[in-house]
């Protein structure tokens, strides 16, 4: 007899249930979150789908359970979340049994499992991403906090920033001297460390093939090449071009109920990461670089229609649908049509799907 497992994972322990095709309940228990702890061997060979939110552990204990033979499906931790929130009581048990009878009735959405290069990948970019958020953190700090004492830090590059916030402060009384300089020293070793991954970052897309063709598009630079690549991981895996920009919530969210039907703001699913880099690099490509392209002629048309920001978006979705085309295609960036135009005010783009 076939049967399913739900697994509600936590820090500590996994809550496992396990239910027959019938939806009765087989087994219940708790187990540390570990794979060879988890792993049910008295039921190995009838099982026929194991379920694992994804979140934090789901990648590592995917891939061990994965390699002990059991059926592990990844689903869409927000698709689940909706469906078990019919249940009164919200408990890893229960949860854990909503879980199993959703594999039952194979009522889930399955996530795709990224290969294990593309994660260190993710983390280089998350780390990266995060020391540049702290460094922007310590600067504007430093110049509110000595706005109050009439002391302005001028626009200047990021190197000469410790120079010039130290001259600034050179007079002031020493506690707020102490205060300062202990700031701009831990502001100094996030720069160099942030310099170090932003480095290593630039060499890794030098040294893949994908990420430079990427790169010939204008806007498009190495973060935003290396975390579109490593969010895709396999651009086999979507049938159809267009689906990438839907996949990264680019496109907008329709609501139908009987005579209303309209379309609403992007949906914003997906990685968020990868659809903030899209937004910049559609930026740069309509306003800051100088070089016409059909693409470009294309966002300008669309933004004497409906406006800056619904053109960038627009210019985002198509990025992620030609960059997706160039993956598979082995190209790069094509500036004009076939025509060898640019399109003039009313340009076309043609991808193929």
């Amino acid at each position: 007899m076939e049967l399913y497992v739900g697994l509600d994972v936590s820090m500590d322990e996994t809550s496992i249930c396990v239910v027959d095709r019938d939806g009765k309940i087989i087994k219940e228990c708790k187990a540390a979150t570990d794979p060879e702890a988890i792993a049910l061997k008295a039921y190995a060979d009838r099982l026929h789908r194991v379920g694992l939110e994804a979140q934090s552990f789901s990648p590592w204990l995917y891939k061990e359970l994965s390699a002990m033979g059991f059926p592990v499906i990844k689903f869409e931790a927000v698709h689940m979340q909706k469906a078990l929130s019919a249940q009164r009581n919200k408990t890893d048990r229960n949860d854990a049994r909503g879980i199993a009878h959703m594999m039952r009735v194979g009522w889930f959405r399955q996530v795709y499992v990224k290969d294990e290069e593309s994660q260190r990948l993710r983390v280089l970019l998350s780390g990266r991403r995060l020391l540049k958020r702290k460094l922007l953190d310590i600067e504007n700090e430093l110049r509110g906090s000595l706005k109050a004492f009439g002391i302005k830090i001028a626009r200047v590059s990021r190197s000469n920033f410790e120079t010039h916030a130290l001259e600034l402060v050179d007079a002031a009384e020493p506690l707020l001297r102490d205060v300062i300089s202990g700031m701009l020293a831990v502001r100094r070793a996030v720069w160099t460390e942030y310099k170090r991954l932003h480095n290593a970052l630039v060499r890794v897309v030098r040294q893949d093939a994908v990420c430079r063709r990427f790169a010939t598009i204008p806007g498009v630079g190495p973060v935003t090449a290396l975390a579109f690549k490593t969010a895709i991981d396999d651009p086999l895996r979507f049938t159809r071009s267009r689906t990438v920009g839907a996949h990264f919530g680019l496109t907008p969210r329709r609501f139908q109920s009987g005579t209303i039907d309209y379309d609403g703001r992007i949906t914003r699913c997906g990685d968020r990461e990868v659809r903030t880099n899209l937004y910049e690099a559609a930026s740069g490509l309509m306003f800051r670089c100088k070089k016409w392209s059909a693409l470009k002629a294309w966002g300008m048309s669309v933004a004497k229609r409906r406006g800056h920001k619904r053109a960038i978006v627009a210019v985002a979705r198509k990025l992620a649908i030609i960059m997706h085309r160039m993956w598979l295609d082995g190209t790069e960036f094509r500036w004009t049509r076939a025509d060898g135009s640019h399109g003039g005010d009313t340009p076309t783009i043609t991808v193929r799907a």
